[in-house]
């Protein structure tokens, strides 16, 4: 069988994956491995923007208390400080690598910052209202033209290798990963002192989601099962406002356009958000994604609607050409048109544990971006920060790890992978219903407003479901659908559990057996699969 060797294995290709490359790459031979094309991740959907102190009149201060505010008592305030402090050093790299921000208007100095729910200030930088696709752009040209970087697309990491899986003594560390080839179908190995997951989130555990298809939870799963702890996983993003359309897939209406005026309304054009929240629709996601939720609920509609429609086309052309070309395109003209909208799952603001570099239970195994739990988003992200947590925290891992010799007894033998008597599926059918029958059950169940019984009922068909997928995983040869499969049943039971343990309503975990805020205020943590 074959194997990779490398120095650092990276696995995911969107901003954290990407900055941790490029700052790895000096210090030795760098292998990004990604399930689908480059440049395919939830960095690239990304249409807000990043949030920074960028100019006199806000400060970091301020950045600090609205993300602590979000994140209703659970954010770790060192670690929201260290993030938000770091941040303008961090755009002034983007720039440096030929990310350009859209800038004041008027010939004024600056930027033309956005503000989005939960902000008290103007401070998230855009690059225009596709952001994400223009900051990847531009780090993924910087990836491919360096020489000890090697990007692997359309590869997949089946589990990591560690030496308690391999029988060593001594503490659990990870010394690699058997992984799925994207030529031949087969399986290789790759051996690294220092592995990396920056896979971004699982957003495809729901049936509606804003995320691509590729957000299966991977990394997650991956490390939990490898050994890494998980943290915080019932808080789960929706964001208010994607796209109500047949053919809208996955397309999502910035936060930005409510930082400029959009209100929520019914399909009537009457406002609703007041009601729930004196921020009317600038409060945070959670709070504004349960009103939007109890307004269908009440009224049976299919959608709700955004009305911006007090701002002249011209602006809406030039603040946000990619929505307002996108709805056009779908015969919704956002200067005369209310747009429709609903929640769909977002982001994840559980995940691994891990520090600000991304430092994991597991020796050898680093996690960065969406996929960790740094402590920086508590109960509820506040908007725009994921960038910013990504750049940042790429940057301290790299800082960490950089040029640090690998410890004796990393460099093991690994076996080679035994498929045992497993033979090519005849039953793919399987494998489409049960990956719908998870999504299905999540979105029903373990959904934006919750209750102890629908948990408890959620839990079980998750088992039941888990239970199936391992032994069609043990019969059949491995194929990228049985991965994907796999690793999403594994992240909707660790959402399942870690909501299970939570006997509030905090954020974004809301529960209707727990109406009120209760003395809980703590992380829920699972440890890694033993």
């Amino acid at each position: 069988m074959n194997t990779v060797e490398c120095d650092y294995l990276i696995a995911g290709s969107g901003i954290a994956g990407l900055m941790s490359a490029i700052h790895l790459a000096p210090h030795g031979r760098v292998l990004l491995i990604t399930k689908k094309a480059s440049a395919e991740s939830n960095s690239n959907y990304a249409q807000g923007g990043i949030a920074c102190v960028m100019e006199q009149g806000d400060s970091f201060e301020r950045h600090v208390a609205d993300t602590l505010d979000a994140g209703a008592g659970l954010c770790n305030e060192a670690v929201v400080r260290r993030i938000v402090e770091g941040g303008p050093a961090r755009i002034a790299e983007l720039e440096s690598l030929g990310v350009s921000f859209n800038p004041a208007e008027g010939g004024r100095q600056g930027y033309d910052l956005g503000r989005e729910g939960g902000h008290t200030h103007r401070r998230v930088l855009h690059a225009g209202d596709i952001t994400g696709q223009r900051v990847e752009s531009v780090l993924l040209r910087h990836a491919q033209q360096h020489p000890n970087i090697r990007i692997m697309e359309h590869a997949r990491l089946i589990d990591l290798v560690t030496t308690r899986r391999l029988g060593l003594p001594g503490a659990n560390r990870c010394v690699g990963a058997y992984a799925l080839d994207p030529v031949n179908g087969g399986i290789f190995t790759i051996r690294a002192p220092w592995t990396v997951l920056a896979t971004g989130g699982c957003g495809k555990v729901y049936l509606y989601t804003s995320n691509p298809d590729i957000a299966t939870g991977d990394g997650v799963a991956i490390g939990w099962r490898a050994g890494a702890s998980v943290a915080n996983m019932e808080f789960i993003q929706f964001h208010p406002t994607c796209l109500y359309h047949p053919q809208a897939k996955n397309f999502l209406i910035s936060e930005a356009v409510r930082g400029e005026g959009a209100e929520l309304v019914d399909r009537e054009g009457r406002p609703f958000m007041k009601q729930y929240d004196p921020r009317g629709s600038l409060a945070p996601r959670d709070i504004v994604a349960r009103a939007i939720d109890a307004e269908l609920k009440r009224t049976a509609a299919p959608y709700c609607c955004l009305d911006i429609r007090h701002k002249s086309r011209e602006f809406l052309k030039n603040r946000f050409p990619n929505i307002y070309d996108t709805c056009l395109k779908f015969g919704i003209d956002m200067a005369t048109d209310l747009v429709p909208v609903v929640p769909a799952a977002h982001y994840c603001c559980g995940g691994i544990r891990a520090t600000v570099e991304g430092v994991t239970s597991v020796e050898g195994l680093l996690a960065v971006g969406e996929v960790a739990c740094t402590g920086l988003h508590g109960a509820n992200r506040l908007a725009s920060n994921s960038l910013l947590e990504a750049l940042v925290c790429a940057h301290a891992m790299a800082e960490r790890l950089g040029g640090r010799k690998p410890p004796a007894g990393a460099a093991v033998r690994i076996p080679d992978w035994e498929s045992g008597h497993a033979v090519p599926s005849d039953e793919l059918v399987v494998v489409t219903h049960n990956w719908s029958e998870v999504r299905t059950c999540m979105w029903d169940y373990v959904g934006i407003v919750r209750t102890a019984k629908r948990l408890e009922r959620a839990g079980r068909r998750i088992r039941n479901l888990r239970q199936e997928i391992r032994q069609y995983y043990f019969d059949y040869l491995v194929t990228g659908d049985t991965l994907d499969l796999r690793n999403l049943a594994d992240v909707a039971e660790l959402i399942v559990r870690c909501a299970r343990l939570r006997h509030e309503s905090r954020g974004l975990h809301y529960t209707l057996d727990y109406a009120g805020k209760q003395p809980f205020a703590r992380d829920t943590v699972l440890p890694g699969r033993r």
